[in-house]
């Protein structure tokens, strides 16, 4: 059975290698080879990230510090150890579930713009974390790391994976009579606009003091996530990445349609509601701690693509992985200016890194609207 074609002005490019066929031998070390770059590459900013701030830290401290070799009361190294390294262990783990979700969403929808948020998951889970922060007492720990307790982040997190859930379900119980995946798309981002102007009443009806905690949190970033935080953070987010990086072939199949998908086998309405549940985890749980992070769940798939020429995700799953971190760690170091006492907010960073990726993809589709 010949796959249906994807319109190029609403799917991801296809590439010459297909989705769902294995590369061919000459491209495989090409592949690998890439791959070990990017891991090198992620190594890099990594030290890197720990190295530079607004004082900055000799690499073979930072080194000591990693190897637990470094004398005892070391101001450079308890910086390292106690705000720099949690911090860039979290934007790597945001980087990488961020870049995942959207690789997941622009593959089920075959859309190039669609990213974690896209069925309005960003915007449930404002939701969750606004009823938790200007509702409770929790509102200053959930910004910028005054500690609440274990009990008190899973409140958070639990709160925005709810309240994302509840908007995706909404979206799925009025979509399940329709079968084209841009419809869904479209009504998730109109559920989310509707409930985005719920929270803008909440926050306008709150405190003062809480009326900025919750500004600060929507700056987005990693700086929030303590040691104690990322006994929560880490492990949510760990197991949400394996179990999506368990789902290629599911996800090889989707990207050639769901027609397609289903002649080969796969259970797709099921396949779409655990890619999309999965997804939406993921974008709650980033947004419960990091706030809400924008264009790398966009961004991220796409330079993967353009990097490797491929839409195998057996290939681009690990590479998004390293991309996402790398790209959140940099982002980071970007955004607390290094070598100063001034911060940036990190979606302005975000902003600027990811926006001439989308333009970029916006107008190679228009290029192949016109010649197709």
């Amino acid at each position: 059975m010949r796959p249906p074609r994807l319109h190029q002005s609403v799917a991801p490019r296809p590439l010459h290698d297909g989705a769902a066929h294995s590369p061919t031998p000459h491209r495989r070390p090409r592949e690998v080879a890439i791959l070990l770059g990017l891991v090198v590459l992620l190594g890099v900013v990594f030290l890197l990230s720990l190295a530079v701030g607004s004082t900055s830290v000799p690499l073979s401290r930072v080194l000591q510090a990693l190897m637990g070799t470094s004398p005892d009361h070391d101001a450079a190294v308890v910086v390292v150890e106690a705000i720099r390294l949690p911090r860039s262990l979290t934007a790597m783990l945001a980087g990488a579930s961020l870049g995942i979700a959207g690789l997941q969403m622009q593959t089920l929808f075959r859309n190039p713009l669609a990213d974690p948020f896209a069925l309005g998951i960003s915007s449930g889970a404002s939701l969750g974390v606004a009823l938790v922060m200007l509702g409770t007492g929790y509102g200053a720990a959930a910004v910028f790391g005054a500690s609440m307790g274990v009990g008190g982040d899973a409140l958070v997190t639990v709160a925005a994976i709810v309240g994302a859930a509840l908007v995706l379900g909404l979206v799925l119980l009025v979509s399940s009579r329709i079968e084209s995946p841009t419809t869904v798309l479209i009504l998730g981002l109109m559920f989310g606009y509707a409930v985005s102007a719920f929270v803008t009443v909440l926050v306008g009806a709150s405190q003062p003091e809480r009326l900025q905690q919750w500004a600060q949190w929507g700056f987005g970033s990693f700086s929030g996530v303590t040691w104690q935080r990322l006994r929560v953070f880490g492990p949510v987010t760990v197991v949400g990445v394996l179990v999506a990086s368990a789902t290629t072939k599911q996800l090889n199949a989707l990207l050639l349609g769901e027609h397609y998908a289903r002649s080969m086998g796969l259970a797709v309405r099921r396949a779409r509601l655990l890619t999309m549940f999965g997804a939406s985890v993921l974008g709650a749980v980033v947004t419960a701690f990091c706030g809400p992070i924008s264009f790398l769940g966009i961004a991220v798939p796409h330079l993967c693509r353009g990097l490797l020429n491929t839409s195998d995700h057996r290939i681009l799953v690990p590479a998004v992985v390293c991309m996402g971190a790398t790209v959140a760690l940099v982002a980071q170091i970007v955004s607390l200016l290094p070598g100063s006492a001034g911060v940036l907010p990190l979606n302005a960073v975000t902003s600027l890194l990811g926006a001439p990726v989308v333009v970029a993809v916006l107008l190679r589709s228009r290029r192949g609207a016109f010649a197709g």
